[in-house]
C-alpha cells in the first residue's frame, strides 16, 4: 500500500484555509462526513490515520490484514467523494470502521469477548471496543529494529512502507496515543533515519535517538490518557475549568473570551480524539491549530516561531513555550471579588461566568500555583459565595474569602516543601521508604508489587520536580501525582480496595490529592496471620545484585506493615535496624544461611 505524504505532513494543509470549528455549521454543505474528510486530509495522510484506527482497535492483526480494511475504507471514501449519496457514505465516520472491524472473519477466536460488542448500537459499541484495548500489551513482542544498514537501505528504497509500519507499529503498542502524536513521533522518526543514515556509527546514532522517541511517546501518551479520563469521568466542566487554568496561566495577556473560545474548542476536539475517532481528531487539531497560529498575536508574542514551524512540529513547539510574562499593573483581585458588596448579583445572574472570569483572573496571576489547587480555591470560593448569599449580610460573610484562599495555598506549598526536603536531603531510597510505610498504612489490602509500583512513581515524582527552580516545584508535583492518583483510581473501580480510598476516588478531581495526604491508617483492615516463613532468608541476601537486594528488602517492610499496620516510625526503624545488623554480621561468615536461621 502506498503511504506517506504523511510524514512532511502535507495534511496540515499548510495552505492557511480558514475552517470553522462548529461542527454543525461545518458539516452542513456535507452530506457525507467520511467524503469531507477524505478531501481534507487527501489520501496519503487518510491512509495513514486510517491505518492507526485499525491498530489501535485490532492489536492482534498484522500490518498487511490491516492494510486491507484500510483499503475498504479508503475505498468508500473515494466513492462517497463521487458520489454522497451513495450507500454507507452518510455513516458517521466511527459507524464506518467499527463496522468493518466486525465483518472480520473470525473476530472472536482472536479477540474473545470483543466480539460481542458488534452486538451493541452506537455509541455503545465503540466504548465496548475502547474498553478492550490494551495499553501497552505483553502478547505483542518487543520491537525488533533491523540492522543498521538494512533499515537506511529500507528507508531509501521504500521510504513510505517503512514510515506506514512505524505508525502501525506504534499504534498497535499505545492504543490510547492519539493520531496526531502518533504521527508527529512518525516526524521525528524520519528526522533521526535523516541524521543518522549518514553518521559513521548508524547503530549508536538511532538507539539514543530512538530512545527519546519512545520516552516522548511514553509521556504524551500518559498525558493524553489523563486528559481523556478527566474529560471522561468529570464531565465538560471540570475538563473546561482544568484547560482555562492552564490557558489563562501560560496566555496571561490574552482576552478572556478568546481563551473561553479557545478552551470549548479544544474540549471537542479531545471529545474525538478519547473516543477513538482518529481521522476526526487529526483533521480537527489541524483546523484548531491553523485558526489558533491565523491569530497568534492575541495569545502571546512568544508563538511566531512555533507556528511557522510544519503542523506536526508546531503543537510540540506550542506545548513548550514558555509561559507569556504576567500583564503590568493587574489590579488586586480582593477589591472586585472579597470587598465588592455585588458580588452576590454577579455571582447569581450568571454562576459559570462569574467563576470561569475568576478562574482566568487568578490564574493569569499566579503562574507558580498549580493548577489543581487553583481549581480548590475557586471551589472554595464557589462553596462560601453559595452559603454567604443566602444570609442578611453576605458581604460580611465572604470578607472572610482570603483567609480561605490562604489556606488551600499554604497546605499545598507546605507539602511540596516538606518533601522535595525530605527527598534532597535523605534521597531516593528513603524517600520511597517513606512513601511505602505512608501508603501500606492507608491501603494495606493492595499487593505488594502494586505497592512498590505506586512508591516508585510517587518517588519519580520527586525526582522530575523537586531539583527544578521553586516556582516550577508546585505544579509538576501535583500535576503528576494527580496521573498517579487518577490510575490508582481507574484501577480501583473494578477492584475496590477499601471505604477510604473508595472515598476518595469519588471526590473532585482537583481534591483527590488532599484527600489521599489526609488519608489516616486503614482502620477496618484486618491483617493476616503472622507468617514466620516471611523472615525465612537465604544466601540471595548477601549474593544478589544490589537492585534485587534492594527490592527484596523495600517488599519486607511492605509485607511488615501489612501485618502490623500499627507500627509507629521508631518500631520501623528498630526493625530496619535489625535487620541492617543482621545482613552486615551474616554476609561476612561462611555459613550465610546458618547465621542467618539463627539471628
Amino acid at each position: 500500500m502506498k503511504w506517506l505524504t504523511l510524514i512532511s505532513f502535507i495534511f496540515l494543509l499548510s495552505s492557511a484555509r480558514s475552517r470553522n470549528l462548529h461542527r454543525a455549521a461545518r458539516d452542513a454543505d456535507h452530506k457525507s462526513h467520511i467524503a469531507r474528510r477524505y478531501n481534507d486530509l487527501k489520501e496519503e495522510t487518510f491512509k495513514a490515520v486510517a491505518m492507526i484506527t485499525f491498530a489501535q482497535y485490532l492489536q492482534k492483526c498484522s500490518y498487511d490484514g490491516l492494510s486491507k480494511l484500510v483499503k475498504d475504507v479508503v475505498d468508500l471514501a473515494q466513492k462517497c467523494v463521487a458520489n454522497e449519496d451513495a450507500p454507507d457514505c452518510t455513516k458517521p465516520l466511527p459507524t464506518i470502521f467499527l463496522d468493518r472491524i466486525c465483518q472480520v472473519e473470525q473476530l472472536r477466536d482472536s479477540y474473545g469477548d470483543m466480539a460481542d460488542c458488534c452486538g451493541k448500537a452506537d455509541p455503545e459499541r465503540n466504548q465496548c471496543f475502547l474498553s478492550f484495548k490494551v495499553h501497552q500489551p505483553d502478547f505483542i513482542p518487543p520491537y525488533q529494529r533491523p540492522a543498521a544498514d538494512v533499515i537506511c537501505t529500507q528507508y531509501q528504497d521504500n521510504r513510505v512502507a517503512l514510515l506506514g509500519n512505524f505508525v502501525y507499529t506504534v499504534g498497535r503498542r499505545n492504543p490510547f496515543l492519539h493520531a496526531p502524536a502518533i504521527l508527529g513521533l512518525a516526524a521525528e522518526y524520519e528526522n533521526a533515519l535523516k541524521t543518522c543514515c549518514s553518521e559513521s556509527d548508524i547503530g549508536a546514532c538511532l538507539d539514543e535517538k530512538a530512545a527519546k522517541i519512545k520516552e516522548a511517546a511514553k509521556m504524551i501518551g500518559l498525558q493524553q490518557q489523563h486528559e481523556c479520563r478527566i474529560l471522561e469521568k468529570y464531565g465538560a466542566r471540570t475538563f473546561e475549568a482544568h484547560k482555562l487554568v492552564l490557558m489563562s496561566q501560560k496566555y496571561s495577556k490574552a482576552p478572556f473570551a478568546e481563551l473561553v473560545k479557545l478552551v470549548h474548542e479544544v474540549k471537542d476536539v479531545y471529545s474525538e480524539c478519547c473516543e477513538g475517532d482518529m481521522v476526526e481528531c487529526v483533521d480537527d487539531w489541524s483546523e484548531l491549530l491553523n485558526s489558533f497560529c491565523s491569530k497568534q498575536e492575541v495569545f502571546s508574542s512568544k508563538l511566531k516561531p512555533c507556528c511557522e514551524k510544519p503542523v506536526l512540529e508546531r503543537m510540540k513547539c506550542i506545548v513548550k513555550v514558555d509561559f507569556d510574562e504576567k500583564p503590568d499593573n493587574l489590579p488586586s483581585l480582593v477589591e472586585k471579588y472579597v470587598q465588592n458588596k455585588e458580588v452576590c448579583k454577579s455571582y447569581e445572574a450568571g454562576h459559570d461566568a462569574f467563576l470561569s472570569e475568576f478562574l482566568y483572573e487568578y490564574s493569569r496571576r499566579h503562574h507558580e500555583l498549580a493548577e489543581q489547587l487553583i481549581l480548590r480555591v475557586a471551589k472554595g470560593y464557589e462553596t462560601l459565595l453559595d452559603k454567604c448569599c443566602k444570609t442578611d449580610n453576605p458581604a460580611e460573610c465572604y470578607g472572610h474569602a482570603v483567609e480561605e484562599v490562604n489556606k488551600h495555598v499554604k497546605e499545598t506549598q507546605e507539602l511540596v516543601k516538606t518533601n522535595c526536603d525530605l527527598y534532597n536531603t535523605h534521597g531516593e531510597g528513603d524517600f520511597l521508604k517513606g512513601i511505602l510505610i505512608r501508603y501500606t498504612k492507608k491501603m494495606p489490602q493492595v499487593s505488594t508489587d502494586t505497592l512498590l509500583e505506586i512508591g516508585r512513581k510517587m518517588t519519580a515524582v520527586g525526582t522530575k520536580c523537586c531539583g527544578l527552580p521553586e516556582d516550577q516545584r508546585m505544579a509538576c508535583a501535583e500535576n503528576y501525582l494527580s496521573m498517579v492518583i487518577e490510575k490508582m483510581c481507574k484501577r480501583q473501580e473494578s477492584t475496590p480496595i477499601n471505604e477510604q480510598v473508595s472515598q476518595c476516588c469519588n471526590e473532585l478531581y482537583s481534591s483527590k490529592r488532599p484527600c489521599f495526604t489526609a488519608m489516616g491508617v486503614d482502620t477496618k483492615y484486618v491483617p493476616p496471620p503472622f507468617d514466620p516463613m516471611m523472615f525465612n532468608f537465604d544466601d540471595k541476601l548477601c549474593t544478589a545484585p544490589p537492585a534485587e537486594r534492594e527490592e527484596g528488602q523495600m517488599k519486607l517492610l511492605v509485607n511488615l506493615i501489612k501485618r502490623k499496620p500499627q507500627m509507629t516510625e521508631e518500631q520501623i526503624k528498630t526493625v530496619a535496624g535489625g535487620f541492617t545488623a543482621m545482613v552486615d554480621k551474616c554476609c561476612k561468615v561462611a555459613d550465610v544461611d546458618t547465621c542467618l536461621g539463627e539471628e
